[in-house]
């Protein structure tokens, strides 16, 4: 079945994120940072109680809310996937279209397991079960710099413009979405050109097999 091969870029994915969350859980201690390559990659371990990249929905009951919401997505992604390997799509439409699944998975899974197996379950949170909180870990600061002395705020001090903290599975979803949007007139030329998904001109279309003409 061709929409295999896409579901395991999916797997891939998801069991890499998977794999780099439990060793930072198990490795790490919650808020310690790692350089990894000098001072422009670190692993820094947080939890995160909200969406990709720290962003969250601030409602007594937004966190079930939101894993709710990823669990939809996650089923609606997967149909479309299907979908769309049955209309021959681009393969670099779907390779994307892995890539989202599998990256939504990913922090479905923190959502709804990672509370009860990790006793990680955001603040307040009534139960324990879909309150979980998606483990973040990758920290690439996009500037550090040294204040001059003669500065008059913090003189001597240093100042750091630091990105979000996130996950394997967030970077699959941006790579995804990124992806599709840069590559957009490549994966649907017949959008661009005016042709239908065969190829052939919609003006060259007999009116019988679009349709029916008034009588």
């Amino acid at each position: 079945m061709k929409v295999l091969k896409y579901f395991l870029v999916a797997l891939f994915v998801i069991a890499i994120d998977q794999a780099s969350k439990l060793l930072v859980y198990h490795h790490m201690q919650l808020g310690e940072e790692i350089n990894v390559i000098g001072q422009w990659f670190r692993l820094h371990y947080l939890l995160n109680p909200g969406m990709a990249f720290g962003i969250r929905w601030e409602n007594e009951f937004g966190k079930l809310a939101l894993t709710v919401f990823r669990m939809g997505a996650m089923v609606g992604i997967g149909y479309y996937l299907v979908s769309s390997v049955q209309k021959k799509h681009h393969p670099g439409f779907l390779v994307c279209l892995a890539l989202i699944l599998g990256g939504a998975i990913g922090n479905v899974i923190d959502s709804i397991f990672y509370g009860v197996f990790l006793e990680n379950n955001a603040l307040g949170a009534p139960v324990k079960w879909f309150h979980g909180e998606v483990i973040d870990m990758l920290y690439f600061p996009l500037f550090h710099i040294q204040i001059p002395e003669w500065f008059p705020l913090n003189p001597g001090g240093e100042f750091e413009f630091f990105s979000p903290v996130f996950n394997i599975a967030d970077s699959s979803i941006f790579i995804g979405v990124a992806t599709v949007l840069l590559f957009q007139k490549k994966f649907f030329p017949h959008q661009q050109s005016g042709k239908t998904h065969d190829g052939q001109p919609a003006s060259e279309i007999p009116v019988s097999e679009t349709q029916t003409p008034a009588e």
